[in-house]
């Protein structure tokens, strides 16, 4: 009798999993034409599994929400250009730390090794710009050598990086990263030997103008197909892209008011990436401490010998003091950072509430005369042109491809609208008086974050300052950024 009931439970066990075999390939079907996904004989359309997104190396996803950006103490230089407004920023990924000098000569290294020998401007203007270090009245002259070079400076940030190279820097990570993702999925062998346009770039080998070294390759189901094919976007294998996070996003991920939030309220705001005012730990171990690496006051950068208040008299390693609830490295003090954005200095006024930024310049793919992708550039770049403005007539929402200075610094906006033409790329540098009375142009790229050399103040992450995006500086750095895609927050 044993022995029969356990046949049955057998049996019946088997069944389950028969039927449960059998709902899993009915999931395969098209929901809308009844179409089997993933079946040479009718086609070959195919459909992957759907997954959650890897988090890319360096990157902690920061959870998005609603929350006050703009001002969290007053502003003694009565400036308003961040005065406080609700806005929704949607999860993303961000860097644990700021680039370090070990990860930029990486990136060095590599442009080196594939374009020195025929191209070697592109390395040259990948390098920071050492001499940031000088200063006419101190001698700082050995950081001028050391810093970026010496092993002993490795964790460091790295500084003298302009906006256009740190946009450099996140494209060619992408791409190393996305290269190894496929090299680790089997689909390509490491290729030591690439030279000049035969590297990998993602959009050129999406666009089928990079093979590699194939090593299994991705089996093509199209019946037409040639068995082997490359992996496309929809394989759900390749990350977006690497970039600077938006104002928005930076300051929403510096605060960490996701350790502030109880039943979708924030009971405490902060002005700092810390709970309360102080600028000081009440950890048991350091009491006392600071919390952040700054100038405390004219000519103290780090305090006394014997009991350093910041251990820090120029930047600190990436990695130091506490992380905020984020888990978030140096987001108030070491270095100042570059985001996204073209500054304005009214810039609440027009933004949306919906991740706000401004900067927007809409590109297309260039298409050959049959209408094929054109072929990559000599750096194995595809090229991308500004839309025109037949293509961008069509629109509804939006009327041209540059929107840097939409309704701040456009014909519409200007107060010289009566004698400027319309098509005046000059006529923010006019509305602002660039070079008289401020230096704002579309040029202007907004940085985030105090300082090593900076005071407590510039530890608000709502404060907000600019550089020419061509400029450098010792007191500036960067992190990057990556869209967090499907669901905001992974397992719901």
């Amino acid at each position: 009798m044993f022995k029969i009931n356990k046949l049955i439970l057998t049996l019946l066990s088997l069944a389950a999993v028969a039927v449960l075999i059998s709902s899993c390939k009915s999931n395969q079907r098209s929901r809308t034409t009844g179409w089997e996904y993933n079946n040479p004989e009718n086609g070959g359309f195919e459909v992957a599994q759907a997954s959650e997104q890897i988090t890319g190396p360096g990157l902690i996803l920061i959870e998005g929400g609603t929350f006050t950006m703009g001002a969290t103490e007053e502003n003694p230089f009565y400036e308003w250009d961040n005065m406080p407004r609700k806005v929704t920023v949607s999860s993303f990924y961000m860097d644990q730390t700021e680039v370090s000098n070990l990860a930029y000569r990486e990136y060095v290294f590599w442009l080196n090794r594939v374009y020195g020998e025929d191209y070697p401007t592109v390395n040259q203007n990948a390098l920071p710009d050492t001499l940031v270090w000088r200063d006419r009245l101190a001698y700082n002259e050995p950081l001028v050598q050391t810093y970026f070079r010496h092993p002993s400076y490795q964790d460091y940030p790295v500084v003298g990086i302009s906006w256009v190279q740190a946009n450099d820097y996140a494209r060619w990570r992408s791409d190393r990263v996305n290269e190894n993702l496929l090299i680790e999925a089997g689909i390509l062998d490491f290729d030591p030997d690439q030279k000049n346009e035969n590297n990998f770039n993602t959009d050129a080998y999406l666009a089928g103008q990079y093979e590699g070294l194939v090593n299994e390759g991705k089996e093509d189901l199209d019946p037409g197909g040639t068995g082997i094919r490359n992996i496309k976007f929809e394989d759900g294998i390749l990350l977006p892209k690497y970039r600077l996070p938006t104002e928005a996003e930076w300051e929403y991920a510096a605060l960490g008011l996701v350790g502030n939030t109880l039943y979708n309220r924030v009971v405490e705001r902060r002005t700092y990436p810390w709970n309360g005012s102080s600028i000081r730990t009440d950890d048991r171990k350091y009491y006392g401490s600071f919390v952040a690496n700054f100038k405390r006051g004219n000519g103290d950068y780090m305090g006394v010998a014997g009991n350093l208040n910041d251990n820090a008299s120029i930047p600190a390693p990436v990695g130091s003091y506490w992380p905020n609830d984020y888990g978030l490295y140096n987001m108030a003090g070491n270095v100042s950072e570059w985001v996204l954005d073209v500054y304005r200095p009214m810039s609440f006024q027009y933004t949306s509430d919906f991740n706000p930024y401004r900067g927007n310049v809409y590109k297309n793919v260039m298409k050959d005369m049959d209408g094929s992708v054109a072929e990559k550039d000599s750096l194995g770049h595809i090229q991308r042109v500004e839309i025109t403005d037949e293509e961008a007539a069509t629109r509804n929402n939006y009327r041209k491809a540059d929107n840097i200075n939409y309704r701040d610094g456009d014909y519409q906006s200007t107060v010289q609208a009566d004698w400027l033409g319309e098509d005046d790329a000059e006529s923010t540098k006019m509305m602002y008086d660039y070079g008289v009375t401020t230096l704002i142009s579309d040029k202007a790229r907004v940085i985030k974050g105090g300082s090593w050399q900076d005071p407590a103040y510039y530890l608000s992450p709502s404060i907000r300052r600019f550089l020419d995006e061509k400029d450098a500086s010792s007191t500036v750095g960067f992190r990057c950024a990556m869209i967090r895609v499907g669901n905001q927050t992974p397992g719901r």
